[in-house]
């Protein structure tokens, strides 16, 4: 309800008494429990400008939808779109919102509601990358995918990356990664120094004598930029990651196919056995072609054998 409130503004509703559970004043290390209720007291126009990602702003709902129910709703994402507003001031034209246009268009979601749960997704994919993108449509389902996308037990997360080189036929590139706040880039780190533990698994499925690989990767852990960090540290950057990745050859694939983005796709997602309300997708399995952009240079690699 208050999640654009800044923390200052919360510690001030319990100086306040502001905050009551079950009646009650509360103080701010009080834990709740299920079947507590809580009052929170504050002008309507604090809870307008606190809850404003609430307002649905107009957009098409441009992607195709690979699987959806009363809970879940399964998207592949086209290269170039933000999967939710960022930093820098986009905020119409994501994904969150298209799917929000869609299900309200719908029915399905009350973008005046204060009160109503939005739809969002359980994780994220970086704008440059294509594919499949899972959201929860009502708030249980929501905690249960963020609980299966943090323990990653239960679900299992394919790319598919074309890297320049050839790698190994199969491996486990295991380093730990950390992200530098002012530069915005993430590195390999030791873990005394903050770095966070990153496995990645792959399987080469081309290698092409032109000098790249068509590879299945893995994430068996989800940090920020793993996979283009991982492959790049290897010596394997993947062909137009404009970060991380090798500038000669994404110049090349510029000048030869148009091709502007990474070429990283999720082509791959699937629900072990899992339990709760979600168990009916247990063994479900989800997947998103590359594009034709994709595709077609695969193609023209293959002829240059």
């Amino acid at each position: 309800m208050l999640k654009d409130a800044p923390l200052s503004f919360i510690y001030k509703m319990f100086r306040q008494k502001d905050i009551k559970v079950n009646g009650k004043k509360a103080k701010i290390d009080f834990i709740i429990e299920e079947g507590d209720v809580i009052d929170i007291y504050l002008k309507d126009a604090l809870l307008d400008k606190f809850h404003q990602d609430a307002l649905l702003r107009p957009v098409k709902p441009d992607f195709n939808i690979i699987y959806e129910d009363e809970n879940v709703l399964i998207a592949d994402k086209p290269k170039g779109l933000l999967v939710h507003a960022d930093e820098e001031g986009e905020k119409r034209v994501t994904l969150q919102n298209m799917v929000l246009n869609y299900l309200a268009q719908k029915g399905e979601f009350d973008p005046h509601s204060l009160t109503s749960f939005i739809p969002s997704p359980a994780h994220r994919l970086d704008r440059n990358t294509a594919g499949i993108v899972v959201f929860g449509k009502n708030l249980p389902t929501q905690q249960e995918l963020l609980t299966l996308f943090r323990e990653r037990k239960n679900i299992e997360k394919r790319y598919t990356l074309l890297v320049r080189g050839e790698t190994n036929r199969e491996g486990e590139i295991d380093f730990p990664l950390i992200k530098d706040p002012e530069t915005r880039m993430v590195k390999v780190g030791k873990v005394e120094r903050g770095a966070k533990p990153a496995l990645t698994a792959y399987k080469r499925i081309k290698a092409f004598p032109c000098g790249f690989s068509l590879v299945e990767a893995e994430l068996l852990t989800g940090r920020t930029h793993q996979l283009r960090v991982h492959f790049a540290y290897i010596g394997h950057p993947i062909v137009g990651d404009a970060k991380y990745g090798d500038f000669q050859v994404n110049d090349s694939f510029e000048r030869m196919y148009g091709f502007k983005n990474q070429f990283l796709h999720a082509t791959y997602f699937g629900f072990k056995s899992i339990e709760g309300r979600l168990s009916y997708l247990s063994g479900k399995e989800f997947t998103s072609p590359l594009t034709e952009k994709e595709k077609n240079i695969l193609d023209s690699l293959g002829r240059l054998e």
